[in-house]
């Protein structure tokens, strides 16, 4: 079985994440976005590419543009918190609001909260429709799995007694609970 064979290997040598790479309808528009808007700077690409494109830097990763220029529009797409994007962490949700006010953007905002403490999330969309995050993610502690206490509750799906674990890291503990007493010595 697929899954079996790759949790026997041990993972790949990575470092960090380097870039995302982003398809886009003008260069020149999205570059003026990603430096204005959120702050990169535009950074030197290597001479060997044969097509339109910029790379940018900054809060220690980078943003590989490509220009395509049939890419469809966005422009009726709603924001929705729940599709594909690229969160940033930010010093200060209030005045990303009021500065995206102040450039005409739309955006929605959302808020998550896990044992009283709470993130204020800002999304809102990029030239090319690539949806952008703007929290303070910081304030929720990241918990390995391994650290959560496990309740055997019988199945994962039935409503769950509160604790520090979500809906996810239960269900993944029941299922290594299962495949623990299946270990034949």
């Amino acid at each position: 079985m697929e899954i079996e064979e790759l949790s026997n290997c041990e993972a790949l040598p990575l470092l960090s994440l380097n870039h995302v790479s982003l398809l886009c309808r003008s260069v020149w528009n999205s570059l003026r976005f990603y430096e204005e808007v959120l702050g990169f700077v535009v950074i030197k690409r290597p001479s060997s590419f044969n097509f339109n494109g910029a790379w940018l830097y900054n809060y220690g990763i980078g943003i590989h543009l490509i220009e395509s220029p049939a890419m469809e529009d966005y422009e009726s797409r709603p924001i929705n918190p729940k599709d594909n994007h690229i969160s940033f962490q930010c010093t200060d949700v209030g005045l990303v609001k009021r500065r995206l006010q102040d450039m005409g953007m739309r955006y929605v905002t959302a808020v998550v909260e896990d044992d009283g403490v709470k993130v204020d999330q800002v999304f809102f969309h990029d030239p090319d429709g690539y949806m952008i995050e703007l929290c303070n993610c910081e304030n929720i502690p990241i918990i390995p799995i391994s650290a959560c206490a496990f309740k055997p509750r019988g199945s994962s799906f039935k409503k769950a007694s509160i604790n520090k674990c979500g809906f996810m890291e239960t269900v993944m503990m029941e299922s290594l609970s299962l495949d623990m007493m299946n270990f034949s010595f």
